[in-house]
């Protein structure tokens, strides 16, 4: 049992929500990244999911799609990424860490997943395959490493069974018909769908996309196993990345924490 299944399986035991919290790796530099995530757990984030820079990430808006931008100015790769999860490991062996990215990424470094040195990384969410596929489809096989599906409001009933099936660690339930950091939840559709997904699946479902306030994550925590923070915190780090001040992420994550528990 690998860390996030640990994590997730011991929330639920405890009759207690999840809270995810995203960043992208290197934004805004490589050594603030591993105090950022440190910051976010300490915090009260159950799991950590880093964003794999990406030139275009095309499921994310615009707040994201710059920290990427910012990312890739800095160099940043996947081999850096296992530098600072590495490092990260160093101060914290039990936390759970995703990575989100793109398929030719994890294509492209094939061996570092493979190896998955430490089993620093405890699962890999790839944003452009079917959720039906996992990365052995593509001939990238870890057996330590889940492979996390998104399901989205527009998927289809006979889909969402496939891809319950196939999902492991969680379902990510995508909130809008939209891209990170849309806005106008419908939490009687988005309480139906994953009334729906429950049906099939045997992993938690966590709910991301367009959750800002402490109100959006109570709302959609009710309905889900946890819920996902990405682009308000993005936003954030980018205001704050002059002065590395980042105190009000910290208390944000707080809050959020408290609105769920």
């Amino acid at each position: 049992m690998n860390r996030l299944t640990k994590k997730l399986t011991n929330l639920k035991e405890e009759n207690k929500k999840a809270l995810v919290a995203y960043l992208v790796a290197g934004d805004p530099d490589i050594e603030t990244t591993v105090e950022l995530i440190k910051l976010l757990v300490d915090s009260g984030a159950d799991i950590i999911e880093i964003g794999v820079p990406f030139t275009d990430p095309i499921a994310e808006g615009p707040i994201i799609q710059k920290a990427h931008d910012r990312a890739l100015a800095n160099d940043v790769s996947l081999k850096t990424i296992y530098d600072i999860v590495n490092k990260f490991r160093d101060l914290d062996n039990e936390t759970p860490l995703v990575l989100m990215g793109y398929l030719n990424t994890f294509l492209s470094h094939k061996k570092l997943i493979e190896e998955n040195q430490n089993n620093a990384i405890d699962s890999i969410l790839v944003v452009d395959i079917p959720g039906e596929l996992n990365l052995a489809d593509y001939g990238i096989t870890n057996e330590t490493i889940n492979t996390i599906s998104l399901i989205s409001p527009t998927t289809k009933k006979d889909r969402i069974q496939s891809i319950a099936k196939n999902s492991s660690g969680f379902i990510y339930y995508v909130t809008l018909r939209g891209v990170t950091g849309s806005s106008n939840l419908d939490v009687k559709e988005i309480n139906t769908n994953i009334d729906e997904i429950k049906k099939h699946a045997s992993v938690p479902v966590l709910a991301g996309f367009g959750i800002k306030s402490e109100e959006d994550a109570k709302l959609l925590a009710d309905c889900s196993d946890g819920v996902i923070i990405g682009s308000s915190i993005v936003q954030m780090i980018e205001d704050d990345s002059q002065t590395k001040e980042f105190d009000r992420i910290g208390t944000y994550i707080t809050q959020i924490k408290q609105a769920i528990s």
